[in-house]
């Protein structure tokens, strides 16, 4: 794929093939790079991902931090023994208060990164490489007006091992018909909801952060409104498989997304910090989960 920019109207496509370890290295300069890694409950396979970022990227990332969102597992001892420095929510900046949330983990990574480009990944992964990091930060350092640059991929399904291009549940029911809805001018976006992406500091310490699944939504939304779509690239990552979510937590995740959205949408202030959800359970039982769906402000506009 070509390094040219297209059209402004059009969202910037590239490869992570387009953006080998030489190439970035060049690039990089005295940009300093940070990866987060924000984890919950991810023991498994944090351990992976850590390693495989610290031995393929050395020379690239200044920095591996495990944001630890409150696990009652062993995350954090793993994760600091693969060589990542973790930090938890609950000790960073107690005075703004503890949410529960992976926005919340990412809004906290600022107050302990000292990074020009942000590269978020996430921790349940079980196949993908490096080049994810090297995919997404690669636009970034190429173009000064690349703000964002969302990675996409090929998703390896449970089900007999199959492999799409689609999105999850969650994106290919909520986000993209919001989206075609909405903002069609970012119906071109393959995967909005994608777990892999990078901004610049800059950039996000100017955005609100909602607390929970929202994050990816609101930086897409806020960074286009701010940049329009020269703002944003998107790159090829190949294949990933990650460990599934079971209908009621994607039922959370969509009503995060649909509140974070619609607040865009309209332009108001929604004074609600949560929603209940209700589901019936198999003892014909209501079982009510409540959903935070407040955000946290600009780094910016803190004191």
């Amino acid at each position: 794929m070509s390094h040219d920019q297209p059209d402004a109207s059009d969202p910037w496509i590239t490869a992570a093939a387009d953006w080998p370890l030489d190439l970035v290295l060049d690039l990089k300069g005295s940009t300093r790079i940070a990866v987060v890694i924000p984890a919950r409950d991810e023991e498994r396979t944090i351990s992976g991902v850590v390693r495989s970022i610290l031995g393929e990227l050395d020379a690239l990332v200044d920095e591996v931090v495990v944001m630890d969102s409150l696990s009652s597992d062993e995350t954090a001892r793993v994760a600091a023994e693969a060589g990542a420095r973790v930090c938890s929510v609950r000790d960073v900046r107690p005075d703004l208060g503890v949410r529960a949330g992976k926005g919340e983990a990412l809004w906290k990574s600022q107050f302990v990164t000292q990074s020009d480009v942000t590269a978020f990944i996430d921790a349940d992964l079980t196949e993908w490489g490096p080049h994810f990091v090297r995919g997404v930060v690669g636009p970034l350092l190429a173009d000064p007006q690349v703000q964002l640059c969302r990675g996409f991929y090929d998703r390896i399904l449970d089900v007999g091992g199959a492999v799409t291009l689609e999105g999850g549940r969650v994106t290919e029911l909520v986000a993209r018909p919001w989206l075609a809805l909405f903002r069609p001018e970012l119906s071109g976006v393959v995967q909005p909801l994608a777990g892999e992406w990078a901004i610049r500091g800059s950039m996000l310490r100017s955005l609100s952060i909602p607390v929970g699944y929202g994050v990816e939504i609101s930086t897409l939304l806020d960074v286009h409104a701010k940049c329009g779509m020269r703002g944003i690239a998107q790159v090829d990552l190949g294949r990933r498989a990650h460990r599934h979510q079971n209908i009621h937590d994607l039922a959370a995740m969509a009503v995060e997304i649909l509140a974070v959205a619609d607040r865009r949408r309209d332009a108001r202030p929604d004074p609600r910090v949560e929603v209940a959800l209700r589901a019936m359970n198999e003892e014909r039982q209501w079982a009510i989960r409540s959903i935070a769906i407040d955000e946290r402000p600009p780094l910016d506009a803190l004191d």
